[in-house]
């Protein structure tokens, strides 16, 4: 897990414990937020969602998480506040460098072979990840038989994404980190600044797609060749982690990888028998595959 996301989970589960009264109460709110609007968040590790709840609350000076439940069965606009605060948005361009350079030179030549080349980022938040891989198709020459997909649920990161715009401020980390990751160009080459953010180029064109995908309630849209679903895991309880884990396995092709977060496995869920360890340091797996998978 990354260090800063270990820190934020234990914070909060050190520093907020929920009365009985406000447990009932964020069961009650969780149990709206499915039954009226379809976002199901029953399955999502505690401390950190109930953490994140009452922060909202507090933002909005109510008295109470039953008042919060009020506001979002009646407001949209507060929905939509109260969505932004639950998904899961931490994330950089080129993070864990280790993993993109893993890729690069060991999931890269296998994808040469193909004659079309399908990636999902599942929980892409606002699309930094995403652009990272294009990057890497695109300097490796598959850009053009490669298709992206990048899907989040919540509506806001995913207009974020698409406007490709990243804090100026994060650069030098960004580039440190491509550098890191194998890149060979000056990272400078892929975006245009003003005083304040990054604009990206458009990377792959048409063939980098982002779209609303809930992990927990939507079924598998296509099969694909590469799975990234990495540190979105975490955040959630057991079962539902089987749940979404089925999901991938539905939606990956023979012989195909899925790249997981460093604290995340597949091996211990019900159809883990069915993978193997592709990279183990990097939490890359690949699904049993059949004459029509991927080449070995």
């Amino acid at each position: 897990m990354d260090r800063r996301i270990r820190a934020a989970v234990t914070t909060e589960a050190e520093t907020f414990v929920p009365t009985e009264l406000q447990e009932i109460e964020i069961n009650l709110l969780l149990e709206g937020l499915y039954q009226m609007y379809g976002y199901d968040f029953r399955g999502y590790v505690r401390a950190s969602l109930s953490r994140r709840i009452l922060n909202r609350m507090k933002a909005e000076r109510l008295p109470s998480i039953t008042a919060l439940l009020e506001k979002v069965l009646h407001d949209r606009a507060f929905l939509e506040r109260l969505l932004n605060d639950l998904s899961i948005r931490m994330t950089e361009m080129f993070r864990d460098p280790s993993f993109f350079a893993a890729f690069r030179s060991q999931v890269v030549p296998l994808l040469r072979e193909l004659p079309e080349i399908r990636i999902w980022h599942a929980g892409c938040a606002t699309g930094e990840e995403a652009y990272s891989m294009a990057i890497v198709m695109l300097e490796e020459g598959l850009a053009d038989k490669t298709t992206i997909y990048a899907t989040d649920m919540n509506e806001k990161a995913l207009s974020a994404a698409k406007n490709g715009a990243f804090p100026l401020k994060k650069m030098q980390q960004y580039t440190k980190n491509y550098l890191n990751a194998g890149g060979s160009k000056a990272f400078s080459e892929y975006y245009t600044t003003d005083h304040q953010y990054a604009y990206f180029h458009p990377v792959m064109d048409e063939r980098l797609i982002f779209a609303q995908h809930n992990l927990v309630t939507d079924s598998s849209f296509n099969e694909f060749h590469v799975i990234l679903c990495r540190n979105v895991l975490i955040y959630f309880d057991n079962d539902l982690q089987k749940k979404v884990h089925s999901l991938i396995h539905d939606s990956l092709a023979d012989g195909g990888l899925i790249g997981l977060g460093s604290k995340e496995s597949i091996l211990f869920m019900p159809k883990g028998v069915q993978y193997e360890e592709f990279n183990p340091q990097e939490r890359i797996y690949r699904r049993g595959q059949s004459s029509t998978a991927l080449p070995r």
